[in-house]
Formats: structure tokens, C-alpha cells, sequence
């Protein structure tokens, strides 16, 4: 079997997940303080802009489907550097781009591309080393999901600073080389996950049609209001057809998605967390971003969610140290209740200070980091191990819904509720404020009807692969025995 001189390196393949993950999560998130300068130099409209970086986020939606059904029937390593190159290609070409379609085919295979590398990646990282690595692996995992999105509108503030914009990108493109070669140096030829699975094509067609159709909608916004057909129409066509996925995947016979195994007490209460955490989390920061560009310079902006990347890292440190524990629930639960502080906290003053923004933004970014990637793994863990990946596909796919959809009709919402836009960014800022605070009464009541304490997982038992972490009791079973 064909092995790269790094391979079964733990460090240099955690590295090669680090930087194929990091550059497209952190460029999402840098893109709103450059998108003026992108927009001038390269004749493209606010509204073209928008629609870019909503097809991208559909893109990196439905990678988290397709990863699974190739990784199926495709050797995974092989398709790691297939996914590799193919990021490289779309980095180059947004660096490049001399015109707007160029720059969107571009951006659209950097969102496709990082979840590609996402599912394929990550799970043998969890369940191909030590238990120990599992725990650094499962902190890493938070830092590169939302230590790389905190650091986002920094890194914006200090290229907007700069009055550019491609030396961000070849910055990104240069990431993705190295997460290329990182690829090609840990290669280990591995068989497919299960060749005689069949084929799932109504799933991705499902997964495909409902995502750019919803995030197509959802980025009309920018410019149109909700009663326009361009925004309502695929709007809700796109969600309703994501809906279809999820019955599909739950009443099919050989479903591509775990969906009918997810049905319980623990991985319903994980999934509405991460959902509600994502929601809420990344619609507030871009909320305050939108009622304050103007008010400070980019970089400034930029300096006052540095404490939230601060927030990152100090989460997943206090992960690893719970991660082994049934800590790990209230830990989730606790992080909900901080995101609900931290959005009373920024919306404390209309619009909002400098202080109540820094101080807002550590406290979202230790809330939506201490909550979504353990609810992650506590649905994980419901399941045995060689579910994973399939596990973390779905989630991410709702997660990315969630996370990239919301916050633009928020952002419509802001304009369009109140008399002025500072009025309306609160009332919105307020919804924010109800979902997490949603997601905090839902999983309560789910492990309270479902009468289960919080257990501690077994850790070797679901890493062996014969049994879950726990046992996760039905939903509502206290009610059923009644």
C-alpha cells in the first residue's frame, strides 16, 4: 500500500486539516470589509457580491453531502487530493479573477471545496489515532471552525486598511498549496468506505436544488424585499426541498444520511444546540458589523471581535479538559446561555460603543465555541463510530444553513422593522437573542422528558466501533411510559 513519507504523522496530518479548513472559514468572514474594494475593481455590483458569497456558502452545504456519497465508492485519500488541487484551482482563480464570473467560480469551489475536505478529512483524524489525539483532535476542531471565522473580520480590517484586497487571497491560495502538499506527503492509499453502498442521486439532487436555491434567495435580500418572487420563491423552495432531504434520508430504505439514528433524546438536543448556537451567533456579529461600518474604520471594526478569537481558543482548551467527562453536556448548555449574554450585551446601547462590542464579542465567541462542536460530538457519540462521518455531514450541512441564511434576512429585517436601521438592528438583535435562548429551553426540556442525567461517555467502546458512546434514551420517554 502506496504511503507518503509523513504518513500515520499525526501532527503533519493534523496541520493538513488545519490549513485545508482555515482559509475559506476565515475568508467568509473577512469578505464583508473587502467587498467594496472587489466590487470597484473588478465592475461588480453589492448585489453580485452578495450572490458570490451566498453560492459559495451553497457550495460548502452541499460538499458535506457529496463527501459522503464519494467517500462510498471512492478510495478517500486519493479523493483528499482530488479536493486538495481542486481548491488550489478555485484560490488561483478568485486571486486572479478579471471579471466577476471568474471571481464567483472561483469563490464557489473554495465554499465546495473546504467542506469536501471537511468530511473526508476530519473523521479519520478522530478515529485513526490514540484516545488522547481524539481529544486534541476534537479541540482542534473547534479552533479551526470558529477561531478561523473570529479571526475573519481582522484580517478583512487589516487588508481593507490597505485599500486591497488580492494579496488576502494569494494568501489563501498559498494555504491551500501548502494544505495540497501536506496532503500528498501524509497519503495513504485506504479502500473505499463501503463499495456495494447504492447510490443516492435523489439525495444530492435534493441537497444540491434546495441549498443554491435557498442561499440564492437569501442573498437577493441585500437588495430586494421579502415580497419580491426573486427572493421568497427560492427561498422557501430551497428550505422546503432541504426538508424533503431529511424525510428522504429518514424513511429511505438505504439512506446516504443517518437521520432515523439521530431520532433520539441526545443527538436532537445536540443538533437544535448547534443550530440555535450557529444562528444566532454569527447573525449578531454580522448585525453589529453592518449598524457600525462607517462609524469606525475596517481595521478598527476589525479590532473589536479580536476578543472573540481569544474566546475560541480559551473554549476549546476548557473542551479538552471536559471532553471526556458528562461535563460535556452542561458544558454545551453553558456555552447557550453565554451566546444569549453576550447578544444582550452588544445590544445594551443603540447603536452599539466600542466596549460593548469587544466585550460582546468575547462573550458570543465563548458561547457559540463551548456549544456548537460538543453538540456536535454529543450526537456523535449516540451513534457508533463508523457513523461519524456521516454524523458530522448532516450537521454541518444544517449548521451551514442555519449560520449563512439567517443572518441575511436578519440583516433585511434590520432595515426594513423600525423607523431607522439602529431601531431595527435591536429588534433583530432581540431575535437573536430568543433563538439562542430556544435552543437553551428545547434541550433542556429534551433531557428532562426524556429522563436521562447527563451521562459520560465511553470512550474506547465507540472509538472500537461495536456500540455507541452512550445510550440515548427515545425522545419524550418519560411521557411514553406515562
Amino acid at each position: 500500500m502506496r504511503k507518503g513519507p509523513l504518513a500515520r504523522r499525526y501532527p503533519a496530518v493534523a496541520t493538513m486539516v488545519v490549513l485545508a479548513l482555515v482559509p475559506y472559514l476565515a475568508l467568509s468572514a473577512a469578505l464583508n470589509a473587502v467587498s467594496p474594494i472587489i466590487a470597484a475593481q473588478l465592475r461588480m455590483s453589492e448585489q453580485t457580491i452578495s450572490l458570490a458569497a451566498g453560492l459559495a456558502n451553497a457550495g460548502y452545504a452541499v460538499g458535506t453531502i457529496l463527501a459522503v456519497q464519494l467517500a462510498q465508492h471512492q478510495p478517500q485519500r486519493r479523493m483528499l487530493l482530488v479536493y486538495g488541487s481542486l481548491l488550489v484551482i478555485g484560490s488561483v482563480l478568485a486571486a486572479a479573477a478579471t471579471g466577476p464570473a471568474m471571481f464567483i467560480v472561483g469563490h464557489v469551489l473554495q465554499g465546495l471545496c473546504t467542506s469536501l475536505l471537511l468530511i473526508a478529512a476530519v473523521p479519520p483524524l478522530i478515529l485513526g489515532y490514540s484516545l488522547e489525539r481524539m481529544r486534541e483532535t476534537a479541540m482542534i476542531l473547534n479552533v479551526c471552525i470558529f477561531g478561523a471565522v473570529a479571526l475573519g473580520p481582522v484580517i478583512g480590517g487589516i487588508q481593507a486598511s490597505a485599500h486591497g484586497w488580492r494579496p488576502l487571497f494569494w494568501i489563501i491560495a498559498g494555504i491551500a498549496v501548502a494544505a495540497l502538499a501536506l496532503s500528498i506527503l501524509t497519503f495513504e492509499d485506504d479502500p473505499p468506505a463501503n463499495p456495494d453502498a447504492p447510490r443516492d442521486p435523489i439525495a444530492l439532487s435534493l441537497a444540491f436544488c434546495g441549498c443554491v436555491a435557498a442561499f440564492y434567495g437569501a442573498s437577493e435580500l441585500l437588495t430586494h424585499s421579502f415580497r419580491n418572487p426573486l427572493v421568497w420563491v427560492p427561498l422557501i423552495g430551497g428550505l422546503l426541498l432541504i426538508v424533503g432531504l431529511v424525510v428522504h434520508e429518514y424513511v429511505g430504505a438505504n439512506p446516504l444520511l443517518c437521520v432515523r439514528g439521530l431520532v433520539s433524546t441526545f443527538p436532537i438536543a445536540g443538533i437544535t444546540a448547534a443550530v440555535c448556537a450557529a444562528a444566532a451567533s454569527v447573525s449578531a456579529i454580522s448585525l453589529t458589523a453592518a449598524v457600525l461600518t462607517g462609524r469606525f474604520t475596517p481595521l478598527h471594526l476589525g479590532l473589536l471581535y479580536l476578543p472573540e478569537f481569544g474566546a475560541a481558543l480559551l473554549t476549546a482548551v476548557i473542551f479538552g479538559i471536559v471532553f471526556k467527562t458528562r461535563l460535556l453536556h452542561y458544558y454545551a448548555l453553558a456555552g447557550l446561555l453565554m451566546l444569549a449574554i453576550g447578544i444582550l450585551v452588544v445590544n445594551a446601547a443603540a447603536p452599539p460603543t466600542a466596549v460593548l462590542v469587544a466585550v460582546g464579542s468575547g462573550l458570543i465567541g465563548f458561547g457559540v465555541g463551548a456549544s456548537v462542536v460538543p453538540a456536535l460530538f454529543i450526537a456523535g457519540f449516540s451513534l457508533r463510530s463508523n457513523n461519524v462521518q456521516r454524523v458530522f455531514a448532516l450537521i454541518e450541512l444544517i449548521r451551514a444553513v442555519a449560520a449563512f441564511m439567517v443572518a441575511p434576512i436578519l440583516l433585511r429585517v434590520a432595515q426594513v422593522a423600525e423607523s431607522n436601521p439602529i431601531a431595527g438592528t435591536r429588534t433583530a438583535l432581540w431575535i437573536c437573542f430568543g433563538i439562542s435562548c430556544a435552543g437553551v429551553v428545547i434541550a433542556v426540556c429534551l433531557y428532562v422528558l426524556g429522563g436521562v442525567r447527563p451521562p459520560r461517555p465511553a470512550l474506547e467502546r465507540w472509538r472500537a466501533g461495536a456500540e455507541p458512546g452512550w445510550e440515548s434514551p427515545p425522545l419524550l420517554a418519560t411521557v411514553r411510559a406515562r
